[in-house]
C-alpha cells in the first residue's frame, strides 16, 4: 500500500538532520537523485522495499518515515472536514496542507479535538440531567426546602399579629430550612465537580461492579487459572466495591465469568476466535457452548489479545441494561432506556433467535460495528414459574470482524441525545440538530 503524501517530507527532514546529502542517499537506496527529489516533494509516493531501503539508509523505522506525527493531525483534520460538509473543505489536499503549513494544522486539529471533547461532555451531562436518580432527588429536595421557607417567610410578611410564641417558631424554621439547602446546595456542586466526563461518578451498585471491571479491562486474570482462589476474597478486595449489593453483583458475575472460563479455556479461545474472525456460531459449535456465553467470553478477552477493546451489552426482560462495557464510537446510556433499533431489543422480541447487523451511530464521523445478540432464558425452568428473558450484545469493531453484506442499521445511543431525523422509534424530540 503506498504511504502517506507526507512521507517525502519526513525523508528529506531526517536526511538533512543526519547531513547525508541527496545523492549519496540516492546511491544507497538504489535509485537516482533525480527521482529522490521527486519523493522529496512529495510528487512521487512510495512503498515497499524501496520506502524500507531509505528507512534502512536512515536508520530509523519504516513507519516512522510512512506515517510520522503528522497521522494524528491529518485524521483530525479529515473529522474535522466530515463534520461540517457545507464547507466543502478540499479533502484531497488535507496532508499537503499539513505538510505546507503545520503550524495553522496543528492549531486546527486542537481545535476539533476540543469541540468533539465539549460535544461528548455536553451529552453526557444532558444525559445526566435527564435520568440521574441521585440528581433527581436533590434538585427535588432543594426545591422543596425552598418552597418551605417561602411558604414562611409569606406568613411573616402577610400577617400582622403573631404571637411571640408562633414568631419565634417560624424564625426557627427558616433557620433550619436554610441550613438545610446550603448543606443540599454544597452536596449537589460536589456531586457535579466529582462526576464530570472524566471522571465516571457512581451512584448504584452496577456502576461499581463496572468501575472495578473497567479497571481490569474487564477481564479478570485470576479466573483463568486452573484454582482460581476465593471468589469472595477477590470481591472484597475489589476497592471500588463497597456496597453490600455491589459485592453480590459482582459475585454473581464472577461466577457465570468463571463458568465461561471453564467452558472455553483462554489458549483454545483466543486461537479459536482469530481463525474464525469472532464468528459466534463457529464458536459456540466448536465449544458446545451456549451464544450468550460465547459474547461475554469474546468481550472478556484481554485487548492486548484481542486487538482492541470489543464491546458488550447485557439487558432484561423489561430492556433496562443490566451491564454495560463501552467501545469506542458506540454511546453506551449511563442511565434510562437506549435506543429501541438496538439489536439487543430485536433479539429480545424474538427469544432464542439470533440476530446480526451491521450498525452505524450517528456522529461528526459515522462508526460502522458488526453487532451479535441473542436473548434466552435465565435461571431454572419451571412449569409453574414465568419465563425470564436475558439479551446480550456484542458490539464488535469492523476491523476484527468478518462483515457480511447487507444494508447498514442506522442507530442511535437514547432518543434525547440522538440527531437520526425522522426515525419512527423516537420516543423524544432531540436536543441534537441533525448533523
Amino acid at each position: 500500500m503506498p504511504a502517506s503524501g507526507l512521507t517525502g517530507s519526513r525523508i528529506r527532514e531526517r536526511r538533512l538532520v543526519s547531513g547525508i546529502r541527496q545523492t549519496q542517499l540516492a546511491k544507497m537506496a538504489g535509485i537516482s537523485a533525480a527521482y529522490l527529489n521527486l519523493i522529496e516533494h512529495n510528487r512521487r509516493r512510495i512503498g515497499g522495499k524501496l520506502l524500507a531501503d531509505l528507512a534502512r539508509a536512515l536508520q530509523v523505522d519504516p513507519v516512522t518515515l510512512a506515517e510520522g506525527a503528522e497521522a494524528a493531525v491529518v485524521t483530525a483534520l479529515r473529522e474535522a472536514a466530515a463534520g461540517d460538509p457545507a464547507a466543502q473543505a478540499e479533502t484531497a489536499r488535507i496532508e499537503e496542507f499539513a505538510g505546507r503549513f503545520p503550524g495553522w494544522a496543528d492549531l486546527l486539529a486542537g481545535q476539533q479535538r476540543r469541540i468533539a471533547a465539549l460535544e461528548r461532555m455536553v451529552e453526557t451531562l444532558n444525559d445526566r440531567m435527564a435520568h440521574d436518580p441521585f440528581l433527581s432527588a436533590s434538585l427535588h429536595d432543594l426545591l422543596s426546602t425552598v418552597t418551605a421557607i417561602n411558604a414562611t417567610a409569606s406568613i411573616l410578611v402577610e400577617t400582622e399579629d403573631i404571637e411571640g410564641e408562633w414568631r419565634d417558631r417560624f424564625h426557627r424554621n427558616i433557620h433550619e430550612d436554610s441550613q438545610r439547602l446550603a448543606e443540599g446546595s454544597q452536596a449537589l456542586v460536589a456531586y457535579l465537580d466529582g462526576t464530570g466526563a472524566a471522571d465516571r461518578g457512581v451512584s448504584s451498585p452496577q456502576e461499581e461492579l463496572e468501575l472495578w471491571l473497567e479497571g481490569r479491562g474487564f477481564h479478570v486474570a485470576e479466573l483463568e487459572r486452573a484454582l482460581p482462589g476465593s471468589l469472595e476474597a477477590l470481591v472484597h478486595a475489589a476497592e471500588p466495591i463497597r456496597t453490600a449489593s455491589g459485592r453480590a453483583l459482582a459475585l454473581a458475575w464472577l461466577e457465570r465469568y468463571l463458568a465461561d472460563a471453564r467452558a472455553m479455556p483462554l489458549a483454545a479461545f483466543r486461537a479459536a476466535a482469530a481463525e474464525a474472525g469472532y464468528d459466534p456460531a463457529r464458536l459456540a459449535g466448536r465449544f458446545g457452548a451456549d451464544l450468550a456465553a460465547v459474547l461475554r467470553r469474546i468481550a472478556a478477552l484481554p485487548e492486548d489479545i484481542a486487538q482492541g477493546r470489543i464491546g458488550l451489552v447485557i439487558c432484561d426482560g423489561s430492556g433496562t441494561l443490566t451491564f454495560r462495557k463501552p467501545v469506542e464510537g458506540f454511546a453506551l446510556p449511563r442511565f434510562g432506556a437506549a435506543c429501541p433499533l438496538w439489536p439487543l431489543y430485536q433479539a429480545l422480541r424474538r427469544p432464542m433467535s439470533p440476530v446480526r447487523a451491521l450498525v452505524e451511530m450517528p456522529g461528526r464521523e459515522r462508526t460502522r460495528f458488526l453487532s451479535y445478540a441473542v436473548a434466552q432464558p435465565v435461571g431454572a425452568p419451571g412449569f409453574d414459574a414465568p419465563t425470564v428473558y436475558e439479551a446480550t450484545m456484542l458490539i464488535l469493531p469492523l476491523e476484527r470482524a468478518n462483515v457480511p453484506e447487507g444494508p447498514v442499521l442506522q442507530i442511535g445511543t437514547s432518543c434525547r441525545i440522538c440527531p437520526q431525523a425522522g426515525c419512527a422509534a423516537r420516543r423524544e424530540p432531540s436536543i441534537l440538530a441533525e448533523a
